[in-house]
This record gives C-alpha cells, sequence and structure tokens, in this order.
C-alpha cells in the first residue's frame, strides 16, 4: 500500500504466523472451514460498562485522495476507510485475518474453491442488507477496466479476472465470482491459494451498494452521499480541514465499538500535529496518522513519552525508468551506491531504521518458521562505494551517449520529513557524484497523481504490507503488469518468476520464485532505489486501550475504547 510514507497489491498472502491462523483447521488438506463464532476484530474486548461518549481524535497528513474501495490506494484512505467499510473478513493489528461480514467459510479439496457464508445482520448506513451480491458486484466493478482500478490485479486471483479486467472477455459473469443465495458467495480460484481468507480483507474486496454507486462516480467524495457498512458512520467530511466519524448504531458488532465519535483533522506540518498533542487536542501521533518531529524523536523516547516500533514497510525511491538517464541500470546503480543509508538513519530520521538494499522488510514471514530475510538476506544486493559510483555513472552516461546528467528533479510529497531526507541525499548525490538536483515537493494528492502519471525524473515512495507476505512487496512494486509499479521498471523474467509464484503448488517453491525475481530486480537492475525500512514512532495519551500500530505501520482504531 502507498504509505504517506506511503503507503497500499497483488497478491496476498498471509503465511507463517497469519496463514497459520488462515489455515489452522485444514490438517494437512484443504477442506477445511473456520469456526462458525460470528466473531469480528473487537469481539474479545467489552465496551465500558458507563455510556459516556468516548471521542477519539487524531490527524492525518492530508485529504483522503478517494474512499471508493475500488479506487483508494493509499494508507490515508485506508485509515479512514477501516471506520466505514467490512469486508468478509478484517486482519487484526498482528495481521490476522478474523470474521468479519463472512462467518464462515468452506474450502474445497484443490483448495481453488471458497465458499463465504455471509451474516444476515449487516447492514448497509442506507437500510439495506448486505448481501453476497453485493460482493459480487463489488468485486466485478473492481475488475471492470472502466473503473481503472489500481489495485484491480488484487482480484487476477479469481478465475478469468485478469483477462476481465484487460478485455479479453466482456461477459462478467465468467469471472470467478458468484452470490449463490443472498448469504452465500463463492469464488473460483486460478489456483490453490491458501491465504486468500487474508486477501478479503483488503479494502479492493470490501463491498459497496449498488444502489448508492451506480451512474455516481462523486459517490464516496461527500459525506451526505458515501453509504457504508462499518463500524462507524461518516458525518462530517469538511474537505482540507476535518473528517467526523460516529458510531454506527446498526453495526452487527455495536457492542464492541467503544468510540461514539473520532474526529480527523488534517494537519500537514509535524510541528503544528505535536503541538495539538501537546495541548490535549489528539489523542495520538504515528502509524500515518501524524508523524513526531524527527528532532524531537530521541528526548522523547527516553523519557518514555514515545515508543520505537519496527514495521513492516519500506522507504524508497523511484526512478523513471522509461526516460535518459535513468534506463540505464548503471546509473541506477551508481545513484544507489552513492548515498550513506547509515548516515541518513543516524543524523536525520533518528527513529532506529534499518538501511535497505530490497524491497521486502524483515518482519515480513517466509517459510517454516523463519523471516523471509532470513531466508534471503538483501546485504548481496548492493553496496555504498562511491569510487564505484562514479565508475558505473561514467560507464552508464557514455552507453546513453550522454557526458552529464541533465537537469533532473527529485518529487516528494510534502513533509518537513521527507524534505530533510530528500536534502540529505541530494547533498550525497552532490559530493560523491557530483550532480546536481533540485527538490520539488506536493501535496499528497497531487504527488500521487503526479507520480501515476510517470511526470517525474525520481521521486519519493514508501509501500506498507496489505498482507504478511514477500509478494505483497515484489509483485506489487516491480511486476510490469502492476499499476503500483510506478517507475514502469519492465524485466519479462521477472514478470514470469512473479506469475509462476502466484500459481506455486507449494508455499517453499513460491517464495523462491520471488526471492529470484527480488534479486534480479535489485541486485542487477536497481529497479528502486531502497532507503530503509520503517519504524513508526508513535505517542498515544493515557487512557486509551486497544489503539496501536499494526504490523504494518497503520493505524488500528476502530475498535479502541477509552477507559478514564
Amino acid at each position: 500500500m502507498n504509505f504517506k510514507k506511503v503507503l497500499s497489491s497483488a497478491m496476498v498472502l498471509t503465511l507463517a504466523g497469519s496463514l497459520l491462523a488462515a489455515c489452522s483447521n485444514n490438517n494437512g488438506n484443504n477442506n477445511a472451514a473456520s469456526p462458525d463464532t460470528g466473531a469480528s476484530p473487537g469481539a474479545s474486548a467489552s465496551a465500558p460498562a458507563n455510556n459516556a461518549p468516548q471521542e477519539f481524535r487524531f490527524t492525518l497528513a492530508s485529504e483522503p485522495p478517494s474512499l471508493d474501495p475500488a479506487l483508494m490506494t493509499d494508507a490515508q484512505s485506508s485509515i479512514v476507510a477501516s471506520g466505514l467499510f467490512d469486508g468478509l473478513t478484517r486482519l487484526n493489528s498482528a495481521g490476522e485475518p478474523e470474521p468479519a461480514i463472512a462467518t464462515k467459510w468452506d474450502v474445497s479439496e484443490d483448495g481453488k474453491t471458497y465458499t463465504f457464508h455471509l451474516r444476515d445482520d449487516a447492514k448497509w448506513s442506507n437500510g439495506d442488507p448486505v448481501t453476497a451480491q453485493d460482493f459480487e458486484y463489488s468485486w466485478k466493478r473492481a475488475l471492470d477496466p472502466a473503473t481503472a482500478s489500481e489495485y484491480a490485479y488484487m482480484l487476477f486471483y479469481l478465475e478469468n479476472g485478469e483477462k476481465f479486467n484487460a478485455g479479453e472477455i466482456t461477459d462478467a459473469s465468467q469471472v470467478g465470482v458468484k452470490a449463490i443465495d443472498e448469504h452465500t458467495l463463492e469464488a473460483k480460484l486460478i489456483s490453490n491459494t491458501p491465504y486468500f481468507v487474508s486477501l478479503v480483507a483488503h479494502y479492493t474486496y470490501a463491498p459497496v451498494n449498488k444502489n448508492a454507486v451506480d451512474g455516481k462516480p462523486a459517490w464516496a467524495a461527500e459525506a451526505s452521499t458515501i453509504v457504508s457498512n462499518g463500524p462507524y458512520l461518516l458525518k462530517e467530511w469538511a474537505h482540507g480541514d476535518k473528517l467526523v466519524l460516529e458510531k454506527n448504531p446498526n453495526y452487527y458488532n455495536a457492542a464492541n465499538v467503544s468510540f461514539t465519535k473520532a474526529t480527523i483533522s488534517l494537519v500537514e506540518d509535524e510541528s503544528t500535529v505535536f503541538n495539538l498533542f501537546e495541548t490535549d487536542k489528539i489523542d495520538w501521533i504515528g502509524a500515518q496518522a501524524g508523524s513526531v518531529p524527527s528532532d524531537q524523536v530521541p528526548g522523547l523516547v527516553k523519557e518514555g513519552k514515545a515508543e520505537i516500533k519496527e514495521i513492516a514497510s519500506t522507504y524508497y525511491y523511484l526512478f523513471n525508468t522509461k526516460e535518459k538517464p535513468f534506463n540505464n541500470a548503471k546509473i541506477r546503480k551508481a545513484f544507489s551506491m552513492a548515498i550513506n543509508r547509515q548516515a541518513i538513519i543516524d543524523n536525520v530520521t533518528k527513529a532506529n531504521q534499518t538501511p535497505a538494499f530490497g524491497l521486502v522488510p524483515a518482519s515480513i514471514a517466509g517459510v517454516d518458521g523463519k523471516g523471509y530475510r532470513e531466508l534471503y538476506p538483501d546485504t548481496g544486493f548492493g553496496s555504498e562505494n562511491v569510487e564505484e559510483a562514479k565508475k558505473l555513472l561514467a560507464e552508464g552516461l557514455k552507453e546513453e551517449g550522454m557526458t552529464a546528467i541533465p537537469a533532473t528533479t527529485l518529487l516528494y510529497n510534502t513533509s518537513e520529513g521527507h524534505k530533510a531526507i530528500a536534502e540529505a541525499i541530494v547533498d550525497m548525490w552532490r559530493q560523491n557524484l557530483g550532480v546536481e538536483m533540485k527538490l520539488s515537493n506536493q501535496e499528497w494528492g497531487t504527488f500521487l497523481e503526479t507520480r501515476d502519471a510517470g511526470q517525474f525524473n525520481v521521486a519519493r515512495a514508501g509501500w506498507g504490507a496489505d498482507f504478511n507476505h514477500a509478494i505483497n512487496f515484489t509483485y506489487d512494486l516491480i511486476h510490469p503488469k502492476s499499476l503500483n509499479n510506478d517507475g514502469k521498471y519492465e524485466n519479462a523474467e521477472v514478470g514470469k518468476l512473479l506469475d509462476e509464484a502466484v500459481v506455486a503448488a507449494d508455499e517453499k517453491t513460491r517464495i523462491d520464485l520471488i526471492a529470484k525475481a527480488e534479486k534480479i530486480a535489485m541486485q542487477d537492475d536497481t529497479a528502486v532505489l531502497p532507503i530503509y525500512y520503517y519504524t513508526t514512532v508513535t505517542m498515544k495519551k493515557d487512557g486509551f486501550e486497544d489503539v496501536v500500530s499494526d504490523y504494518a505501520g497503520h493505524l488500528d482504531w476502530a475498535f479502541g475504547k477509552k477507559t478514564k
């Protein structure tokens, strides 16, 4: 997921820890059913005994670009949407799937057909019942090329999903999703996909109400027109100022929703956010919901007022690989080798991040109880060597018939933190390569549009896990067909390996294929310039419980509560 950082994926897999949760009832075969508990995230925590109003207040750095599940791509939007929409399942803060609109599911012997059994007490905010037909409509809408969903590839697991999205077939009834009746949904997949119950927790799989959506392209742009089915209702959207959500009294799990109100202020400046916290005007900072100023972090952590948590997210720079000079792999590698990642962490970000040379963070699961990076270290993917960088730059320029890097700009979304990192890196390139580069910043929504359109030379980026699997950091970011591959990096062998990974018969084979693809993209091609694996710095007011940064570094707040 695009981090504002990010910070959304094609292929969601929650193995190891979270895949175990998804498949714990398989007993070695694929004829499994989930426990029919009717539970959902937050169900284990009871609401406080008193009925006093509870408000939770936090900030986002900018306006959510979209609250339409088919069109969302970023952490800002997803944090809001987590309060507004419920899918078949939800991921808890550890990244494990739990029942939501689906109370249980059955899996065929070959692992290619999932039958979801939906609760009968879920309602839309307009009073309509939530049905299996809503899910069928929504999944096909996300795949419809007319919708132009950047995350459409998340549904390529469905039979004929990719063909329908590509326009190779036009009959939507051939897509592998079907409402058997109002409360039974069948999904037919192209391959055995044991992590599918985690995948359907992603917002691209969330249902929308056909009556509210059809013929109304701006349905999710105002509080007065949005129709949702989650624990909260969007009561106010003062564009550029704030969003106000209120508890949904008709939510099926309303007994476990403690906040009666959530106020989300739109504040870009990090110092202002910190002052709001210090003056008791907000209750939380961090995990994509505001940032603690970098110069304050060491002192606040030492005093016990802030916490640092490693998260499954990567901070990197994109190269526009379709235009000179960054179409040349030697030039890209030279720019990567000419920066000092640890110096950036020690002197700029100051939050104990880990230098990155690959795409996949250390906290992402591998196989056999080991982490992906434990099995496939990124240490061989690159190095920091100024002399070698100069040599590669000269060779790359010669190959392109150039004598120097032309006028070039580094684009970042407006943030004091991103600005400081950009200034440090541009200074390193100036000193180590003799390259001058201009800086340009844009507001988040405009930045995303510019980057998506390929109107940049070098641009900052970040990616946070949509689910706990390495394919979420590879297929999404370096597959030629992925619309989140904003640098337009293209290597046919990488694409082939990732396609094979999606349909691999076993997890070890899948992970090996992913690792081969990542190695080619990063060690050979320097597809992007990784800088560090994220941590998140969080601050929370006393008296709030079950409000946390999740495993991917996103604020998990919808089922929190205030105890004093």
